[in-house]
């Protein structure tokens, strides 16, 4: 059982393998259960060329928001990107090559992808821009867009539980797209937030199964909240 141990000890070696140029899915929703450390890792390895997969793109100084500031993203391909300054300069300059796709239809690109489905139809974006080049196809009287899958050399994905032979339990949102780009990625690497030994999570729980998973490292996050929004105080009242 030593063999199946997948836990890594260094952010050098959780990283090892990872080159300019290559592609990189990394999981959360907006900045909940995103990867905080492995990014972190990868702005101080200086990679460059990336071609990013993520729902979003953080903020101007979180998240890959740090990979775009250092300009180490050459091609964005995300949902929702509206939180992101730098992301938005580098688009409208031409700088940063951006796919922006409907969000349902990247995460069944992803998930398609983890699954080895190469394409699919899907009725979003069809007369819009989205379907601009891609083959379409009336199906019982219903128009569909034709989707090429996603796969990457690294997935980067956030998990609430880990045991050692990277079996995961992901919390709340960001069990959203880090459980399908978990298994997407040709070299899964994990960032958990607690790691236990096998037998201590309940298997009817788990959520991905450490058949997917090649490195687990232990961390711990900032956890940054993208949109503080409290209620007034009334001071009146005081």
């Amino acid at each position: 059982m030593a063999g199946l141990n997948k836990v890594v000890h260094s952010y050098e070696e959780a990283l090892n393998g990872l080159t300019n140029d290559m592609t990189i899915m990394v999981g959360g929703f907006g900045l909940c259960g995103i990867p905080e450390g492995l990014i972190n890792h990868m702005v101080k390895m200086g990679v460059t060329g990336l071609t990013a997969i993520s729902n979003n793109a953080g903020v101007d100084d979180f998240g890959l928001g740090l990979l775009l500031k250092e300009r180490q993203i050459a091609t964005m391909i995300a949902s929702y990107v509206g939180e992101n300054a730098t992301f938005e300069q580098q688009m409208l300059s031409g700088e940063l090559n951006v796919i922006l796709t409907p969000q349902g239809t990247l995460a069944e690109k992803i998930r398609a992808g983890g699954a080895g489905i190469p394409a699919f139809f899907t009725a979003t974006g069809y007369g819009t821009p989205i379907a601009e080049g891609k083959e379409t196809r009336e199906i019982k009287g219903r128009h569909y867009v034709l989707e090429d899958s996603l796969t990457s050399d690294f997935a980067l994905v956030r998990a609430w539980k880990a045991d050692t032979m990277g079996n995961l339990i992901f919390r709340k949102t960001a069990a959203n797209f880090n459980p399908m780009m978990a298994t997407a990625g040709k070299i899964t690497v994990v960032e958990a937030e607690e790691i236990v030994q096998p037998g201590e999570l309940d298997p009817n729980h788990i959520h991905t199964p450490g058949i997917y998973v090649d490195r687990v490292i232990q961390a711990s996050f900032e956890k940054r909240i993208e949109q503080r929004t409290v209620k007034p105080t009334d001071t009146a009242a005081k």
